[in-house]
């Protein structure tokens, strides 16, 4: 996941993503005051370039993003957080 503070920064970072590798876009989470997680997921060194793309782009357009991370083995449960922010949950 990529963190970033502002919609058009987190696109930004989300169209990277995608596009730097074979990854799964999860959807997005709005956790507080504007700040906004990307979440993807595939194999753990395509989400590693994603991430890593994602971060990039964020900081081309001169902002740091707020924190990013890669689970390499994320437990099993995990998927019960994650899958409530699903694009298809979240647009009507």
């Amino acid at each position: 996941m990529v963190e970033t503070f502002g919609i058009v920064y987190a696109l930004e970072a989300a169209d990277a993503m995608v596009k730097a590798a074979d990854v799964d876009l999860l959807g997005y989470e709005n956790t507080a005051s504007g700040y906004i997680s990307i979440l993807v997921s595939g194999d753990v060194g395509a989400v590693q370039a994603a991430v890593e793309a994602g971060v990039s782009a964020v900081k081309e357009m001169g902002v740091d993003p707020h924190s990013s991370c890669v689970i390499p083995t994320p437990h099993p449960a995990l998927s019960k957080i994650t899958s409530q922010y699903a694009l298809d949950k979240l647009l009507p």
